[in-house]
């Protein structure tokens, strides 16, 4: 009896022992072996990351029906259902795709943090690493690949310049850090440079009004840079490049843990260019020559109930100046030598607070000060802007409605040395706003918002928005957007050329706050292949409509800029596609095209808006040779003819631009550990703004207008010395002056 127990609990031990299978494999992204990565068995709860080899084990596991996943950040996550009987040995490799399916959190469409596919507002996400694909240095730069935005030069001589949405300049975008509006006004004009690019995320964009949520200034659409959070940054990164022209640029980023709650990251750019160059023989810069440093620290406070707590600023300091070859500071505010020298300092504060209570509040604000001291050749413009603002917000659930409510207030505070500024203007901006998402089915919801803001010198300003989407299936999602946009003008802080060149500066009558309307339709699809091809496909088409619009007039007179509120009617329509495509042999496209007409009607008189272009394209081409652990990426952009800004009848410039492309390559070696080794050449096609016309600033042989004639009513006289009837003008500028060149850079990271 005790011989047949022993055998039976042998063979019971034998048979539990032979039960306890194993799984094992080694896990790659693209080939390359993946440390760090996630991988459970969702029936078992038991979970495991890979070694820096890739490999994984799972040990002991009963025999049974089980689901393995594995998951990364930024890839797609991959499913496999097995089943295990009498000690199986199980390999299971699996190759990670990344994970380009738009379907990444974004926060900036409803001021929430939802899956894009699910977000009722079309929002355009580029990581930190599209950038990289072609290194700027500044965000301002980096912006050239994005469909549908483009960079403005407004200036040939000091490069100041703005962000175009959609064929609206730059005073109708709104450019936002971490959700907080504070880069307007002066800082449109400077402070998108310096933002360190160590410190970027991500880039939302908004094509299309945002005033409802946003207020002022969010007409065209909103920018919002999101710097990344210090619990998920790496502990040191450095970016250091330098260009065949002198250009240096510096990111450097650190992270610490100053005690158990508190996280910080902290960014430093520099940036330096101090290589004075003249290749179109006109004896002034082509390119503005900079001194900048940027300062940005930002602290992340973990708490006990795991509500948000975070406190960001930063320090910008830039002296930049373009002008005749052999100006110097000497020469500044002078006639003897003409010369644009901007001296720039900025703080910026950000902060976010949940409040500590059930209900999900959320106190954010932000404060900046803005100091400028210029000379523009021997025209002052000393100007100090302060911008407080402050917002509470109120995010709550009932039923099928998705709520949020707002009330925010913001100060203005602006002085200038203008004639236009008397005094110090100063406003106090209340608002209070509220959107409703209500979803119906799985397929279809909508969104209602609506605010009001009261501005002190014009009174109630009310706008609504209305979206829809229609989740067609998983893979295929429409949306309609309707609203409101308006916007509060502010000449001196927008337009360069009231400062700079010959032109008076003329405001006919009190300038109303600029109203618009405007719908946008979006279509995104994805598409799967069996054979790992991924298709992203998003087209969208929009108009708007502006019953009011404040636009510089350079047609009636030669010598003026004329502001005055529109007598008619103004509108923009277009269309724009963007296609991902990525193929099983590691090529990847990114590509986008736009057509689009921005007009004005007055008078019965229909023109087209100066500097814009009727159509534009942008690519990025990607593709790593893993043999030799080298990426090669190839971007560029295409843009159609613009109408430009002529002095006169007799001005020989063209009327038109060519249709241009600025192309670029860059080849990235990863071979070290840690370590990136990137350069390559930009602006391909050597392509500059001057080519085809027989100059590009008006009279850069007479830049105080010393030798100008006029004639009895006050227009220029054609004289022998002066055959165009032209005075000095640097306004006629669409494209960089800055050729061909070639860079070299270094990247390393330490997690």
């Amino acid at each position: 009896m005790k011989i047949s127990l022993f055998i039976l609990l042998l063979l019971l031990i034998t048979s539990i022992a032979w039960s306890q299978n194993k799984i094992s494999g080694t896990i790659t992204a693209e080939f390359d072996r993946f440390g760090g990565v996630n991988v459970a068995l969702a029936n078992a709860n038991i979970t495991t990351t890979t070694n820096e080899q890739g490999q994984y084990s799972f040990e002991n596991i009963p025999n049974g029906d089980y689901e393995i996943i594995v998951s990364y950040i930024n890839y797609r996550t991959q499913k496999k259902k097995i089943r295990l009987t009498d000690g199986e040995i199980l390999n299971l490799n699996f190759n990670l795709k990344e994970d380009i399916s738009l379907d990444e959190v974004v926060i900036t469409g409803t001021m929430k943090a939802v899956s894009r596919m699910e977000s009722l507002v079309p929002v355009e996400v580029y990581s930190a690493s599209f950038f990289k694909k072609n290194p700027t240095a500044n965000i301002f730069e980096g912006l050239q690949n994005v469909n549908g935005v483009r960079p403005q030069l407004n200036c040939n001589i000091c490069n100041t310049g703005d962000i175009h949405i959609n064929g609206l300049e730059g005073p109708y975008t709104l450019v936002l850090i971490d959700g907080m509006p504070i880069v307007s006004g002066l800082s449109s004009v400077y402070g998108l440079s310096g933002i360190p690019n160590s410190l970027l995320d991500r880039i939302e964009i908004v094509k299309g009004p945002a005033s409802s949520l946003y207020g002022s200034e969010a007409v065209g659409g909103l920018i919002n840079i999101i710097t990344k959070n210090p619990l998920k940054a790496p502990l040191f990164s450095a970016d250091i490049f330098g260009t065949s022209w002198g250009e240096v640029n510096t990111d450097l980023g650190f992270k610490a843990n100053l005690a158990d709650n508190i996280s910080s990251l902290t960014g430093v750019n520099y940036f330096n260019y101090s290589n004075p160059i003249d290749n179109n023989h006109d004896n002034f810069t082509d390119v503005t020559l900079q001194d900048r440093i940027s300062v940005f620290q930002k602290f992340n406070f973990q708490r006990d109930d795991y509500k948000l707590f975070s406190l960001a600023g930063r320090f910008f300091y830039e002296d930049r100046w373009g002008g005749e070859m052999h100006f110097n500071r000497g020469y500044r505010g002078g006639d003897e030598v003409y010369g644009e020298s901007i001296f720039t300092k900025r703080w910026e504060a950000i902060g976010a607070y949940e409040l500590p209570m059930a209900e999900k509040m959320l106190l954010s604000f932000s404060y900046t000060n803005h100091d400028q001291n210029s000379f523009y050749g021997d025209t002052p413009y000393m100007a100090q802007q302060k911008i407080g603002f402050t917002q509470l917000t109120w995010d709550k659930k009932l039923s099928n409605h998705d709520l949020l409510f707002g009330a925010a207030v913001r100060y203005q505070y602006y002085n200038d040395n203008t004639p236009a500024t008397e005094v110090a203007e100063q406003n106090w901006i209340p608002g209070i706003f509220i959107q409703d998402e209500m979803k119906f089915s799985e397929k279809h919801s909508i969104l209602l918002g609506a605010r009001y803001d009261y501005n002190d010198n014009h009174g109630s300003i009310f706008t609504p928005r209305f979206a829809y989407k229609w989740k067609i299936n998983e893979h295929d999602i429409f949306r309609l957007n309707a609203g409101t946009g308006f916007r509060i003008v502010n000449i001196f802080t927008e337009e360069h050329a009231a400062l700079s060149g010959a032109r008076d500066v003329v405001i006919l009558e009190n300038l109303k706050p600029e109203q618009s309307y405007n719908v946008n339709i979006n279509f995104l699809k994805k598409i799967y292949s069996d054979n790992g091809t991924f298709v992203s496909f998003e087209a969208a088409a929009w108009f708007t409509y502006f019953t009011n619009q404040i636009t510089p007039d350079y047609d009636s007179d030669p010598n003026k800029i004329i502001y005055k509120n529109l007598n008619g009617h103004a509108n923009t329509l277009g269309m724009s596609a963007n296609a991902d495509l990525v193929l099983t042999s590691g090529l990847k496209f990114i590509l986008g095209a736009t057509y689009m007409n921005v007009e004005k009607t007055e008078n019965q008189i229909t023109t087209n808006q100066i500097l814009t272009e009727k159509f534009s394209g942008t690519w990025a081409i990607s593709y790593k040779i893993r043999p030799w652990n080298l990426e090669v990426d190839y971007t560029g952009n295409v843009y159609g003819k613009m109408r430009l800004p002529l002095l006169g009848p007799l001005d020989p410039r063209n009327e038109y631009s060519e249709t241009f492309s600025i192309q670029n390559i860059q080849f990235t070696y990863d071979k070290f550990k840690n370590f990136e080794i990137y350069g390559g050449v930009k602006n391909l096609l050597n392509w500059t703004p001057n080519k085809g016309n027989p100059f590009i600033i008006a009279r850069a042989n007479d830049p105080f207008d010393k030798n100008v004639s006029y004639n009895n009513d006050g227009s220029i006289m054609a004289t022998s010395e002066n055959p165009y009837a032209l005075t000095f003008d640097p306004s006629y500028v669409y494209g960089p002056n800055q050729g061909i060149r070639s860079f070299i850079g270094i990247r390393y990271t330490l997690e």
